[in-house]
């Protein structure tokens, strides 16, 4: 009799436990499912409105649909490296010959090299197979080549619309990547910069002159030119209005300069940005020169050639730039 009860009371605990297995198995199950309907961590709600990306070029560019936020990045123009460097963005691959100084960790090993920016590196770009490819016009004569081996992106800037091309191409960076919060922070610091310094050219009767030293040559630029946002966008007075536009500027001489007599003369050191010997700025001052309102007044102002010729168009460069025009003021 006392076995029965035993065997009884047995069974009862057996039953108990094999129950609360089920419970267990059943909880797992239903927590594994739940799982299996959330997201996978690299794919978020953003970016999955963001892609299929499709970003239309200008005539002449074919329009390029990214399927996915890329990851293998090639970037030819510095203005742009400039961007994505600011945005955190990593870059597998630059062209190294010209890199300014402030990017030049992209000299390290570990980044690609594309080849010169008007010469570029076929083969290697081919077998390292980026995901996208960044370019601007000094690559144009490359595009068709490189756009069969990668998407191609043109980011070019418009002299005739500067900021806004400026402004679009960081915009662009920012949806390609999920960056949309810094690059408006950013363009909003580069905004209040340019106000303040529109202010400051507003209230003066100086007159400005950009000029560029090339080989030996001397070339000047006004509004709606290459540098000409020095008087379209900040607001500096130009003191020739009929310069031609052209991307190489007019070639000038130092009588020129002398005629026009500017209160403000900046140079660019077009020699020194390519890493080539220069003297510029021997050239610059000489005696014709030195009878300027600009030179008897010491406003003679060298900018920075690595960022006015080679990496313009950047959120770091732009923002620089008003800030090296501002000192003349």
């Amino acid at each position: 009799m006392k076995n029965w009860k035993i065997l009884t009371l047995l069974m009862a605990m057996m039953v108990l436990v094999l129950a609360a297995c089920g419970n267990k198995e059943e909880k797992a199950a239903e927590d594994t499912s739940k799982e299996a309907d959330k997201p996978a961590a690299e794919t978020t709600e953003e970016d999955a409105g963001v892609y299929p990306l499709t970003i239309a070029q200008p005539e002449g560019f074919k329009e390029v649909t990214l399927d996915k936020m890329p990851e293998k990045v090639a970037v030819f123009d510095y203005g742009f490296l400039d961007t994505l460097d600011t945005l955190g963005v990593e870059v597998a691959a630059v062209s190294k010959k010209v890199l300014p100084a402030y990017l030049n960790k992209y000299a390290d090993d570990k980044y690609e090299d594309l080849g010169a920016l008007k010469e570029p590196d076929f083969e290697k770009i081919a077998i390292m197979k980026p995901d996208v490819i960044f370019i601007s016009g000094r690559q144009g004569d490359a595009y068709e080549e490189l756009s069969k081996i990668a998407p191609t992106v043109y980011i070019g800037l418009d002299n005739t619309d500067y900021v806004n091309s400026f402004k679009a191409n960081s915009e662009l960076a920012g949806k390609i990547f999920g960056k949309e919060d810094i690059v408006t922070e950013k363009l909003a610091e580069f905004d209040e910069a340019v106000a303040a310094l529109q202010e400051k050219a507003k209230a003066t009767d100086k007159k400005a002159l950009v000029t560029l030293g090339s080989a030996g040559e001397l070339f000047a630029y006004g509004p709606g030119g290459r540098f000409g946002v020095v008087h379209d966008v900040y607001g500096v007075p130009a003191v020739d209005e009929n310069i031609k536009v052209e991307g190489h500027g007019d070639s000038v001489s130092f009588e020129y300069i002398l005629d026009k007599n500017p209160d403000i003369l900046f140079v660019i050191d077009r020699d020194a940005a390519i890493g080539e010997e220069s003297k510029t700025a021997e050239a610059i001052e000489n005696k014709i020169v030195s009878k300027t309102t600009a030179a008897q007044n010491e406003d003679i102002y060298y900018l920075d050639p690595t960022i006015w010729y080679l990496s313009g168009g950047g959120l770091v460069s732009e923002l620089e730039k008003v800030k090296s025009i501002d000192q003349a003021f």
